[in-house]
Protein backbone atom coordinates (compact mmCIF):
# COMPACT_ATOMS: atom_id res chain seq x y z
CA UNK A 1 0.00 0.00 0.00
CA UNK A 2 1.49 3.50 -0.97
CA UNK A 3 2.23 6.07 1.61
CA UNK A 4 -0.69 8.26 1.06
CA UNK A 5 -3.00 5.64 0.57
CA UNK A 6 -2.26 3.81 3.90
CA UNK A 7 -2.27 6.87 5.29
CA UNK A 8 -5.80 7.74 4.31
CA UNK A 9 -7.13 4.73 5.45
CA UNK A 10 -5.85 5.21 8.40
CA UNK A 11 -6.90 8.81 9.46
CA UNK A 12 -10.19 7.58 7.59
CA UNK A 13 -12.39 7.87 10.84
CA UNK A 14 -11.00 11.02 12.37
CA UNK A 15 -12.73 13.68 10.22
CA UNK A 16 -15.92 12.51 11.99
CA UNK A 17 -14.28 12.64 15.60
CA UNK A 18 -13.68 16.46 15.00
CA UNK A 19 -16.17 19.07 16.21
CA UNK A 20 -16.31 22.49 14.95
CA UNK A 21 -17.57 24.89 17.11
CA UNK A 22 -19.28 26.76 13.87
CA UNK A 23 -21.21 23.66 13.73
CA UNK A 24 -22.81 23.09 17.20
CA UNK A 25 -24.63 25.14 19.87
CA UNK A 26 -22.30 26.05 22.31
CA UNK A 27 -23.84 25.54 25.58
CA UNK A 28 -23.87 22.26 24.51
CA UNK A 29 -20.22 21.78 23.98
CA UNK A 30 -19.58 23.65 27.26
CA UNK A 31 -21.13 21.23 28.57
CA UNK A 32 -19.75 18.33 26.99
CA UNK A 33 -16.09 19.60 27.65
CA UNK A 34 -16.97 20.11 31.52
CA UNK A 35 -18.11 16.70 31.42
CA UNK A 36 -15.28 15.52 29.14
CA UNK A 37 -16.87 13.87 26.81
CA UNK A 38 -14.93 16.11 24.37
CA UNK A 39 -11.16 17.43 24.25
CA UNK A 40 -10.08 20.95 22.67
CA UNK A 41 -7.94 20.41 19.72
CA UNK A 42 -7.35 24.47 19.19
CA UNK A 43 -9.68 27.21 18.98
CA UNK A 44 -13.41 26.28 17.74
CA UNK A 45 -12.25 22.55 17.46
CA UNK A 46 -12.65 19.71 19.37
CA UNK A 47 -12.21 15.85 19.64
CA UNK A 48 -15.11 13.35 20.45
CA UNK A 49 -13.80 11.14 23.75
CA UNK A 50 -14.70 7.84 23.72
CA UNK A 51 -14.43 6.20 27.17
CA UNK A 52 -14.65 2.66 25.92
CA UNK A 53 -11.92 2.80 23.71
CA UNK A 54 -8.80 0.90 24.02
CA UNK A 55 -5.72 3.40 26.21
CA UNK A 56 -3.12 4.21 24.53
CA UNK A 57 0.43 5.60 25.21
CA UNK A 58 0.87 9.53 25.52
CA UNK A 59 3.04 9.17 22.47
CA UNK A 60 0.41 7.54 20.36
CA UNK A 61 -2.44 10.39 22.04
CA UNK A 62 0.21 13.21 21.17
CA UNK A 63 0.33 11.83 17.32
CA UNK A 64 -3.20 11.26 16.90
CA UNK A 65 -4.25 14.97 18.93
CA UNK A 66 -1.67 16.23 16.56
CA UNK A 67 -2.91 14.70 13.47
CA UNK A 68 -6.50 15.74 14.54
CA UNK A 69 -5.40 19.52 14.80
CA UNK A 70 -4.58 19.16 11.02
CA UNK A 71 -7.78 18.10 10.26
CA UNK A 72 -9.67 20.21 11.91
CA UNK A 73 -7.42 23.22 10.80
CA UNK A 74 -8.55 22.05 7.14
CA UNK A 75 -12.01 22.17 7.90
CA UNK A 76 -12.23 25.63 9.30
CA UNK A 77 -10.36 27.33 6.38
CA UNK A 78 -12.33 28.64 3.97
CA UNK A 79 -9.40 29.73 1.79
CA UNK A 80 -6.88 27.70 -0.59
CA UNK A 81 -3.88 25.98 0.89
CA UNK A 82 -2.20 22.38 0.66
CA UNK A 83 -1.08 20.67 4.62
CA UNK A 84 2.84 20.97 3.69
CA UNK A 85 6.26 20.24 5.89
CA UNK A 86 5.67 18.03 9.07
CA UNK A 87 2.22 18.43 9.51
CA UNK A 88 2.16 16.58 5.60
CA UNK A 89 4.79 13.79 7.03
CA UNK A 90 2.17 13.16 9.92
CA UNK A 91 -0.55 12.65 7.69
CA UNK A 92 1.38 10.46 5.19
CA UNK A 93 2.12 8.30 8.11
CA UNK A 94 5.87 9.32 8.61
CA UNK A 95 7.73 8.95 12.09
CA UNK A 96 9.18 12.46 13.47
CA UNK A 97 11.78 13.29 15.83
CA UNK A 98 9.42 16.13 17.54
CA UNK A 99 5.71 16.13 17.34
CA UNK A 100 5.11 19.46 16.05
CA UNK A 101 2.82 22.20 17.68
CA UNK A 102 1.79 24.23 14.87
CA UNK A 103 0.33 23.35 11.68
CA UNK A 104 1.91 24.28 8.47
CA UNK A 105 0.29 24.88 4.93
CA UNK A 106 1.27 26.32 2.09
CA UNK A 107 -0.92 29.25 0.19
CA UNK A 108 -0.61 31.89 -2.56
CA UNK A 109 -0.03 34.01 0.90
CA UNK A 110 2.18 34.83 3.39
CA UNK A 111 1.02 35.32 7.36
CA UNK A 112 0.21 38.79 8.62
CA UNK A 113 -0.57 39.96 12.05
CA UNK A 114 -3.52 38.44 12.85
CA UNK A 115 -2.63 35.35 12.07
CA UNK A 116 -3.17 32.21 13.94
CA UNK A 117 -0.14 31.45 16.30
CA UNK A 118 -0.66 27.71 15.79
CA UNK A 119 -0.47 27.77 11.63
CA UNK A 120 2.63 28.67 9.86
CA UNK A 121 1.50 29.57 6.20
CA UNK A 122 4.75 29.30 3.57
CA UNK A 123 4.30 31.48 0.41
CA UNK A 124 4.49 29.14 -2.78
CA UNK A 125 3.07 27.72 -5.89
CA UNK A 126 3.35 23.81 -6.17
CA UNK A 127 2.94 22.19 -9.21
CA UNK A 128 -0.09 19.42 -9.54
CA UNK A 129 1.85 16.54 -9.02
CA UNK A 130 3.07 17.92 -6.19
CA UNK A 131 -0.34 17.92 -4.25
CA UNK A 132 -2.19 14.64 -3.24
CA UNK A 133 -5.18 13.96 -0.91
CA UNK A 134 -5.25 11.88 2.23
CA UNK A 135 -8.25 11.44 3.71
CA UNK A 136 -9.89 13.90 2.23
CA UNK A 137 -6.93 16.85 3.30
CA UNK A 138 -5.02 18.02 0.62
CA UNK A 139 -1.49 17.55 1.26
CA UNK A 140 1.77 18.32 -0.56
CA UNK A 141 3.36 14.72 -1.81
CA UNK A 142 5.87 12.55 -0.17
CA UNK A 143 8.63 13.87 -2.44
CA UNK A 144 8.13 17.51 -1.51
CA UNK A 145 6.90 16.74 1.95
CA UNK A 146 10.42 14.94 2.62
CA UNK A 147 12.57 18.02 0.40
CA UNK A 148 10.61 20.87 2.55
CA UNK A 149 11.23 19.05 5.80
CA UNK A 150 15.41 18.56 5.25
CA UNK A 151 15.80 21.70 3.82
CA UNK A 152 14.19 24.05 7.40
CA UNK A 153 14.20 21.51 10.00
CA UNK A 154 17.37 19.95 12.04
CA UNK A 155 19.80 17.80 10.38
CA UNK A 156 18.57 14.88 12.66
CA UNK A 157 14.72 15.60 12.48
CA UNK A 158 14.92 15.64 8.63
CA UNK A 159 16.91 12.25 8.52
CA UNK A 160 14.19 10.78 10.06
CA UNK A 161 12.05 11.49 7.45
CA UNK A 162 14.58 10.99 4.69
CA UNK A 163 14.91 7.37 6.42
CA UNK A 164 11.31 7.10 6.15
CA UNK A 165 11.01 7.65 2.84
CA UNK A 166 13.40 5.26 1.48
CA UNK A 167 12.40 2.81 3.48
CA UNK A 168 8.49 3.13 2.03
CA UNK A 169 10.38 2.76 -1.41
CA UNK A 170 10.94 6.39 -2.66
CA UNK A 171 14.24 6.49 -4.46
CA UNK A 172 17.62 8.78 -3.35
CA UNK A 173 18.18 9.40 -6.85
CA UNK A 174 14.39 11.22 -7.03
CA UNK A 175 14.81 13.12 -4.11
CA UNK A 176 18.18 14.54 -5.41
CA UNK A 177 16.67 15.28 -8.59
CA UNK A 178 13.58 17.16 -6.82
CA UNK A 179 16.10 19.06 -4.70
CA UNK A 180 18.38 20.48 -7.76
CA UNK A 181 15.24 21.16 -9.48
CA UNK A 182 13.69 22.92 -6.58
CA UNK A 183 13.00 27.10 -7.13
CA UNK A 184 13.74 27.82 -3.36
CA UNK A 185 17.81 27.73 -2.99
CA UNK A 186 17.80 27.70 0.40
CA UNK A 187 19.25 25.13 2.64
CA UNK A 188 20.27 23.02 -0.53
CA UNK A 189 23.45 21.67 0.75
CA UNK A 190 22.44 20.58 4.30
CA UNK A 191 19.60 19.00 2.21
CA UNK A 192 22.21 17.37 -0.10
CA UNK A 193 24.08 16.04 2.99
CA UNK A 194 20.78 14.38 5.00
CA UNK A 195 19.74 12.68 1.90
CA UNK A 196 22.96 11.57 0.86
CA UNK A 197 23.11 10.11 4.53
CA UNK A 198 19.41 8.72 4.71
CA UNK A 199 19.65 4.71 5.12
CA UNK A 200 15.94 3.11 4.12
CA UNK A 201 16.93 -0.04 6.51
CA UNK A 202 16.43 2.15 9.90
CA UNK A 203 13.07 0.95 11.55
CA UNK A 204 12.58 3.86 14.11
CA UNK A 205 13.79 7.20 14.74
CA UNK A 206 15.95 6.24 17.68
CA UNK A 207 17.28 3.89 15.33
CA UNK A 208 18.22 6.99 12.89
CA UNK A 209 19.50 9.22 16.08
CA UNK A 210 21.70 5.98 17.13
CA UNK A 211 23.78 6.52 13.36
CA UNK A 212 23.04 10.56 13.54
CA UNK A 213 25.40 9.97 17.03
CA UNK A 214 28.24 7.88 15.24
CA UNK A 215 28.43 9.38 12.00
CA UNK A 216 28.72 13.79 13.77
CA UNK A 217 31.56 11.61 16.20
CA UNK A 218 33.39 11.13 12.81
CA UNK A 219 32.73 7.50 12.87
CA UNK A 220 32.86 5.56 9.27
CA UNK A 221 29.23 5.68 7.87
CA UNK A 222 28.02 2.71 9.56
CA UNK A 223 24.69 0.43 7.98
CA UNK A 224 21.70 -0.72 9.02
CA UNK A 225 20.43 -4.16 9.35
CA UNK A 226 23.75 -5.57 9.62
CA UNK A 227 23.12 -9.45 9.04
CA UNK A 228 25.18 -12.13 11.50
CA UNK A 229 25.76 -15.45 11.07
CA UNK A 230 24.77 -17.75 14.26
CA UNK A 231 24.44 -21.10 14.87
CA UNK A 232 20.70 -20.13 15.53
CA UNK A 233 20.75 -18.71 12.07
CA UNK A 234 20.79 -15.17 10.61
CA UNK A 235 20.21 -12.05 12.59
CA UNK A 236 19.86 -8.46 11.93
CA UNK A 237 21.27 -5.84 14.15
CA UNK A 238 19.96 -2.13 13.98
CA UNK A 239 23.54 -0.88 13.55
CA UNK A 240 27.02 -1.55 12.44
CA UNK A 241 29.69 -1.86 10.63
CA UNK A 242 30.51 -5.08 8.19
CA UNK A 243 33.45 -7.20 9.12
CA UNK A 244 34.90 -4.68 12.33
CA UNK A 245 33.44 -3.28 15.45
CA UNK A 246 30.47 -3.94 18.14
CA UNK A 247 27.14 -4.40 16.60
CA UNK A 248 24.53 -1.75 18.02
CA UNK A 249 20.68 -2.50 19.00
CA UNK A 250 18.22 -0.14 19.88
CA UNK A 251 16.15 -1.00 22.79
CA UNK A 252 12.71 0.66 23.43
CA UNK A 253 11.20 0.02 27.21
CA UNK A 254 7.56 -0.99 25.25
CA UNK A 255 8.77 -4.57 24.23
CA UNK A 256 9.59 -5.33 27.99
CA UNK A 257 5.68 -5.10 28.95
CA UNK A 258 3.49 -7.64 28.68
CA UNK A 259 0.55 -7.89 26.00
CA UNK A 260 1.70 -3.82 24.27
CA UNK A 261 3.04 -5.15 21.33
CA UNK A 262 0.21 -7.28 20.42
CA UNK A 263 -2.22 -9.33 22.90
CA UNK A 264 -0.87 -12.33 24.78
CA UNK A 265 2.67 -10.80 24.09
CA UNK A 266 4.26 -12.35 26.40
CA UNK A 267 7.77 -9.95 27.83
CA UNK A 268 9.08 -12.50 29.86
CA UNK A 269 9.10 -15.24 27.11
CA UNK A 270 10.53 -12.47 24.11
CA UNK A 271 13.72 -11.64 26.99
CA UNK A 272 14.58 -15.37 27.07
CA UNK A 273 14.59 -15.49 22.88
CA UNK A 274 16.57 -11.94 23.18
CA UNK A 275 19.39 -13.68 25.44
CA UNK A 276 19.90 -16.43 23.18
CA UNK A 277 20.00 -14.48 20.42
CA UNK A 278 22.77 -12.32 21.78
CA UNK A 279 24.29 -15.11 23.18
CA UNK A 280 24.77 -16.46 19.97
CA UNK A 281 25.91 -13.23 18.35
CA UNK A 282 28.58 -12.49 21.09
CA UNK A 283 29.74 -16.25 20.22
CA UNK A 284 30.80 -15.24 16.44
CA UNK A 285 33.13 -12.86 17.94
CA UNK A 286 31.07 -9.87 17.26
CA UNK A 287 30.81 -7.47 20.62
CA UNK A 288 27.25 -5.94 21.33
CA UNK A 289 26.03 -2.69 22.61
CA UNK A 290 22.39 -1.56 23.28
CA UNK A 291 21.65 1.88 23.68
CA UNK A 292 18.32 3.46 24.59
CA UNK A 293 16.48 6.57 24.47
CA UNK A 294 17.86 7.84 27.94
CA UNK A 295 21.48 7.34 27.41
CA UNK A 296 23.73 10.30 26.09
CA UNK A 297 25.26 10.67 22.68
CA UNK A 298 28.73 10.64 24.38
CA UNK A 299 27.87 7.43 26.21
CA UNK A 300 27.15 5.64 22.86
CA UNK A 301 30.50 7.07 21.66
CA UNK A 302 32.39 5.65 24.56
CA UNK A 303 31.10 2.44 24.82
CA UNK A 304 31.55 1.27 20.87
CA UNK A 305 35.24 2.74 21.45
CA UNK A 306 35.09 0.29 23.97
CA UNK A 307 34.00 -2.56 22.38
CA UNK A 308 36.10 -2.13 19.26
CA UNK A 309 39.69 -3.63 19.42
CA UNK A 310 42.49 -1.14 19.52
CA UNK A 311 43.56 -2.56 15.97
CA UNK A 312 39.96 -1.27 14.29
CA UNK A 313 39.32 1.71 16.52
CA UNK A 314 39.06 4.47 13.63
CA UNK A 315 40.67 7.93 14.23
CA UNK A 316 37.52 9.93 15.01
CA UNK A 317 37.30 13.21 13.21
CA UNK A 318 33.82 15.18 14.06
CA UNK A 319 31.94 16.30 11.48
CA UNK A 320 31.04 20.01 12.73
CA UNK A 321 28.04 19.92 9.96
CA UNK A 322 26.10 18.03 11.67
CA UNK A 323 24.91 19.76 14.78
CA UNK A 324 24.05 18.27 18.39
CA UNK A 325 21.30 16.48 18.33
Amino acid sequence: MRPAAAAAFRHADRMSEILLARDHDYAVLRRALAARDIERLRRGAYTAVDPAAAPIGAAEHARRRAEQTVVAVHRQLTAHHVVSHESAALLHGAPVWEMPSRVHLIQRYGSNAGSAPDIVRHRSILADDEIVTVAGVPVTSVTRTVLDCVCTMPPLAGLVLADWALGTGVERAGLLAALADRSDRRNRRQARLVLDLADGGAQSPWETRTRYVLLRAGFPRPRTQVPVVTRLGTFHCDVGWDGWGPLIEFDGFVKYQDGVLRPGYDADAARFVEKRRDDAIRATGRALVRVTARDKASDIVRWVLRETPAHQRPRLDPRLDLPEP
